[in-house]
């Protein structure tokens, strides 16, 4: 099975943008689907970005549109999530998923098997 392991979390400021990374290991991951999550403090988990395992196609709910991107470097076993023109309510735990079925079925967490231990990004105004 996948583990996978965030990174590139960090203090910056409003209007900075961030590139986030997760690394897998143990697993084909180009079998598998990504996506990444976020929790902000006192909030539910909620979906940011989502691709499929070859990375062609990308989902991301109404409110990521624009600012987020996600992409998948299966030669790397790596999917970043790109974050432009940062506000403090993007504070939160990122985390990255994975599911094995390598499809996008939703961005309910129930459809994502894998779950890395999330990387802070705290931003300030």
């Amino acid at each position: 099975q996948v583990q996978l392991v965030e990174s590139g979390g960090g203090l910056v400021q409003a209007g900075d943008s961030l590139r986030l990374t997760c690394t897998a290991s143990g697993g084909p991951f180009s079998e598998y689907a990504a996506g990444w999550f976020r929790q902000a403090p006192g909030k539910e988990r909620e979906f940011v970005a989502g691709t499929t395992k070859n990375g062609g196609t990308t989902y991301y709910p109404d409110s990521m549109k624009g600012r987020f991107s996600i992409s998948k470097v299966n030669a790397l076993n790596l999917v970043y999530l790109l974050i432009k023109s940062l506000e403090p309510e993007d504070t939160a735990l990122y985390y990255c998923a994975a599911n094995s079925d390598g499809i996008f079925y939703s961005g309910r967490e129930y459809h994502w098997d894998y779950w890395g231990q999330g990387t802070q990004v705290t931003v300030s105004s």
